[in-house]
């Protein structure tokens, strides 16, 4: 069973009111066999906190559980876990084989067990051909294949990935995202993976933990955290391109933002100052319509789609777009029509959901 366990969990380095705290009360509980993804952007503390579950950054306060069992004293070779990093930090004058074996050689197992635990991970990341070559004859995708072999023959109960896709070119990244849910699948260990990149986040996620500046933003699947974010800041990480954050007022059945007054065809939570967020996917561009005016002022070509970018009013707004459409003119000024089901309410005080 590595069910992980979070209760409270700070970080700080130093001591008094000079220290820098990097982590504030997280709370996570993790089934077993589920694989969780940390992310959010540079120094937001994911890291920091993998690294407080692995044993590597000392607990502050707070307590991490792992199996049922306080590891906050536990040094990082009793937790049962394996990490893969950004790095592969494979030895280069070993073979693969030998790269994977080198951890069980150190703690004494038996050669015929050695073999066995290798070839089957061999066989699981397909480098039963690369045994016998060294990691400088490897491609960058098959020097990681190795580290995550050398993290499954220990057999642990919690896999730990620091940013494992970082060094790899954009086709080897989602190659190596397939294998890593293939894995998943097969093994069915409790993982925790670290990245600042949400494409991935969202496409190997059972359930995302969304971290900014040291807080738990939101903890959910990607669809509910996509469909439902908690706060702004997880709206405006949290796809791609990001939700049309728009700040104003409601006055009666209206929207007033900054230079326009864009009717609701639903009624607000509440009056008063609010945030209004709607996805790019939510908003059509009907010519001749009734609608929020949108002025164009540029556009992307991107394949299947388009994405027009424009505002209302003063404050930038985007539209993704079929790309079958017919394009709008740049300069034009065009009526939007939202999604009622899909608009998004947030405090403009707190900048949490409404």
């Amino acid at each position: 069973m590595g069910a992980i366990s979070i209760r409270n969990v700070v970080k700080r380095y130093g001591v008094g009111p000079k220290a820098n705290q990097v982590i504030h009360g997280v709370n996570a509980e993790i089934a077993d066999g589920e694989f969780i993804v940390i992310v959010g952007p540079s120094g937001c503390g994911k890291s920091t906190l993998l690294r407080m579950v692995a044993g590597l950054e000392e607990i502050s306060s707070g307590e991490i559980s792992i199996a049922g069992r306080v590891v906050n004293d536990i040094e990082p070779a009793e937790r049962d876990i394996a990490m893969v990093f950004q790095n592969y930090a494979l030895y280069p004058h070993m073979t693969v084989y030998d790269n994977m074996a080198y951890g069980l050689k150190i703690a004494k197992v038996r050669v015929d067990e050695i073999k066995q635990r290798v070839d089957k991970a061999a066989g699981i990341l397909q480098l039963g051909a690369f045994l016998q070559r060294k990691p400088r004859e490897l491609s960058g995708g098959q020097r990681q294949r190795v580290a995550m072999g050398r993290a499954i023959v220990r057999q642990p109960q919690v896999f730990l990935f620091d940013e494992p896709l970082s060094n790899l070119d954009a086709k080897l990244r989602a190659q190596t995202r397939l294998e890593i849910q293939k894995l998943h699948r097969e093994l069915r260990v409790t993982s925790l993976f670290v990245t600042h990149d949400q494409v991935e986040a969202m496409t190997l996620g059972q359930r995302l933990i969304v971290m900014n500046a040291g807080h738990m933003e939101q903890i959910g699947t990607p669809e509910t955290v996509y469909a439902r974010p908690a706060t702004t800041f997880v709206a405006g990480f949290i796809g791609s391109p990001p939700m049309n954050l728009l700040r104003g007022r409601i006055d009666a059945s209206n929207f007033v933002v900054d230079g326009a007054v864009l009717p609701l065809a639903a009624p607000a939570p509440h009056s008063g100052d609010v945030l209004l967020g709607l996805r790019p996917e939510h908003a059509e561009l009907r010519p001749g319509a009734a609608g929020w005016p949108l002025q164009v002022e540029m556009i992307e070509m991107l394949g299947a789609e388009r994405l027009v970018h424009g505002r209302l009013g003063t404050l930038p707004f985007t539209v993704r777009q079929d790309s079958t459409l017919p394009a709008p003119t740049i300069g034009a000024t065009l009526p939007l029509q939202p999604a009622v089901g899909h608009l998004h309410w947030f405090d403009n005080a707190t900048q949490h959901r409404i």
